[in-house]
């Protein structure tokens, strides 16, 4: 399976870090965010990486090359400016190919077992024909509200109760976003929702630690988090 990282953000509430750096080459724990992606997903197996960028993308394709440091092969969809993530995958399809892949967003941090999951999602779109398959969390404190439903047989809805927060990170069927004109910006929720009334969405809660690290408090807190282990 291919993966893709979403690193074209121009992550306006980490400024002013971002004016000079992309928000997935903000460092945690010694290293850049992303890096911490590319090292789970070489090591789960996942050795064909896509990632885009958009502001700042330069540094990105400088810092990381062709992925070699870390075993991995990296290929990049550069985006003049940000196409939102379901734009931005539609953008890349020609070298994600016609098989499920995995995304993750650059800007979170996580400790997902990514060769677990996928396989998980495999399995469900083998057997039950979803087009996705989300991994869910426990609502943070700056999303109370929530994004979609779990149900106990793995459906993901958008029932109102009991909603959990997509954590950025899904494996998905090329053809979900077939209606994507490439170049087009597009987010990911609406075509989502569409699947899910059609019940072609499912997902799990996600077994690790999860932050959206979407702050510079929230960035501090996870590099002393990580510097302290």
């Amino acid at each position: 399976m291919k993966a893709m990282i979403l690193a074209a953000g121009r992550g306006e509430r980490m400024r002013p870090l971002t004016d000079i750096c992309p928000k997935p080459l903000l460092e945690v724990g010694g290293k850049p965010l992303i890096v911490w992606h590319i090292e789970r997903l070489a090591q789960a197996g996942l050795h064909d990486i896509v990632i885009n960028h958009a502001h700042l993308g330069s540094l990105i394709e400088s810092a990381l090359g062709s992925g070699r440091a870390w075993g991995v092969q990296i290929r990049y969809s550069p985006e003049r400016e940000a196409l939102e993530t379901a734009g931005g995958i539609a953008k890349a399809l020609g070298l994600l190919g016609d098989a499920p892949f995995l995304v993750v967003n650059g800007d979170v941090f996580c400790d997902l077992d990514f060769r677990g999951f996928a396989a998980r999602a495999l399995t469900r779109m083998t057997t039950r024909g979803a087009h996705a398959h989300l991994a869910l969390v426990p609502n943070p404190a700056h999303h109370t509200a929530g994004d979609f439903a779990l149900g106990v047989d793995g459906t993901v809805s958008q029932e109102a109760e009991s909603r959990l927060t997509f954590s950025g990170v899904g494996v998905y069927r090329p053809e979900l976003f077939a209606g994507i004109v490439p170049g087009e910006r597009a987010k990911l929720a609406p075509i989502l929702r569409e699947a899910m009334a059609a019940n072609r969405v499912s997902g799990e809660l996600l077994d690790g630690r999860w932050i959206d690290v979407g702050t510079p408090e929230r960035l501090r807190e996870l590099d002393e988090t990580l510097r302290a282990r």
